[in-house]
């Protein structure tokens, strides 16, 4: 135990400077997978000092600058997974049906071997969320998956604040079972979210008032004091979302709570917003559309609890023919190793193109969290998050061979025997921050609900 306590200071230590570096590198020879102007064959790639610096063939390599030949291999922008509980070590404040102040920024385990493994597949930004056992939740944080750089250096320095809502049964079962306290019903979530809002509204203008009159009083000291309005936290991020300074991923499942949201942020002039795992969706689309609202969906998950019965599996592709941006998401350590596999689906269901099915964890991805302009496609000036795959990145057979995250290499498969983990050893025993979820795998439980379950006195209990 001594020698991983120790491994692991010198990690944390280390990655203060880790954090800070990028890196060069020039591909060769490969098939570019550009997202936002198709596939560019026989073509080269250079990044320099952590951004993307020509787009073209027979470039040339700065000295001191590693050229890597890729003939016959695909290079694509790294994987966005815009729903994950990857590396948290809390996921959910669940005392409360409004919880906006909390945050996830203090939630995040960088060491974790879950993060090398995404890396593995090709993921390398994620967006680490709160879950869904609140109405409205805690703040998720935007990742850039450079494994072992500490806290601050897995943030995505510039990424615009996101938080979670929650509709449905896991709010309410949460509540109204776990704590006999509203919401009980799916008119009680709405009515939660309109009177906060309310509230908050409320708020602002006495708080604005107040500090006005306090500042004439400060200045002329002539009269009567006014009476203090002590600032809200919680109440200061509900008007930020209303203000569009925070944009909103919703945990949703039916169709009627999806137009129940729309309805109820169109009332508040709400605008930016995104409907995670949306397995109805399909029956609102239309809806969807006209109201600019975004959706991530698992890609042929459903029928694993009751409210999620009625899906299809061509749910992701009836959406993008419906001309909404889509994305797929993972909410699974396992899953966000085979995103591309998800993507591929698409195309099996609902004959979705290939570019189309490519955008869904990529450039889709980086719409709904609003880092469009850094990442999510190959183009000059962008970040260099970049993969290097053995083949098309849709097949079954294809393995990515090298991850970049800024011009660095984080995972490579020529190396991987070797051991690139952080991990000192992989037979070492951890203690886990997730000790409810460590004894089940796939769909056993609600990733979504982890470290929730004491409230109703059990260890797990179906999603």
């Amino acid at each position: 135990m001594k020698r991983i306590t120790i491994a692991i200071l010198f990690v944390l230590l280390a990655g203060t400077v880790y954090a800070q570096q990028t890196g060069s590198v020039l591909i060769k020879n490969a098939t570019l997978v550009t997202i936002t102007d198709g596939n560019k064959e026989n073509s080269d790639i250079l990044i320099q000092d952590g951004k993307i610096k020509k787009i073209g063939e027979n470039l040339t390599a700065p000295r001191g600058v590693e050229t890597i030949d890729a003939s016959g291999k695909y290079v694509m922008p790294g994987i966005i997974d815009p729903h994950s509980h990857l590396n948290t070590v809390s996921t959910n404040e669940a005392r409360n049906p409004v919880t906006a102040e909390v945050t996830m920024e203090e939630s995040i385990n960088p060491n974790s071997v879950a993060v090398y493994r995404a890396l593995a597949g090709g993921v390398t930004s994620i967006h680490l969320m709160h879950g869904s056992a609140n109405v409205i939740g805690g703040q998720n944080e935007t990742l850039k998956l450079r494994y072992g750089a500490g806290q601050d250096g897995m943030r995505f320095k510039g990424a615009p604040r996101t938080i979670k809502f929650a509709l449905g049964e896991n709010p309410t079962r949460v509540h109204g079972q776990g704590n006999g306290i509203q919401p009980r019903t799916r008119m009680g979530v709405e009515q939660i979210i309109r009177g906060y809002f309310d509230a908050a509204q409320d708020y602002k203008r006495n708080r604005e008032e107040y500090l006005t009159a306090k500042a004439q009083y400060d200045k002329k000291k002539k009269g009567t004091p006014p009476v203090p309005v002590a600032q809200n936290l919680r109440y200061d991020v509900l008007n930020d979302i209303i203000d569009g300074k925070v944009l909103v991923h919703c945990h949703s499942y039916r169709a009627d709570e999806i137009l129940m949201l729309m309805r109820v942020f169109k009332d508040y002039g709400i605008k930016n917003y995104t409907f995670q795992h949306g397995n109805e969706a399909f029956k609102v689309a239309k809806e969807l559309k006209e109201n600019g609202a975004y959706t991530s969906v698992f890609s042929d998950w459903w029928a694993y609890k009751f409210e999620v019965y009625y899906s299809t599996a061509y749910n992701a592709s009836i959406l993008n023919a419906n001309g909404v941006i889509n994305s797929i998401n993972s909410d699974d350590n396992e899953l966000i190793r085979h995103l591309n596999h998800e993507a591929a689906k698409t195309i099996r269901y609902g004959s979705t193109s290939q570019q189309d099915a490519l955008k869904m964890i990529t450039i889709h991805p980086a719409i709904q969290l609003g880092i469009d302009d850094r990442v999510g496609s190959l183009e000059v000036g962008k970040d260099g998050d970049v993969v290097i795959w053995s083949g098309n990145p849709l097949s079954i057979y294809s393995k990515v061979e090298k991850t970049f995250v800024d011009g660095m290499k984080y995972f490579d498969l020529e190396k991987d025997e070797a051991d690139m983990r952080i991990s000192v050893d992989a037979s070492d025993d951890y203690e886990s921050a997730a000790m409810f979820t460590d004894h089940l795998t796939g769909r056993e439980y609600d990733a979504c609900l982890q470290d929730t379950f004491i409230l109703f006195e059990e260890q797990s209990f179906q999603q």
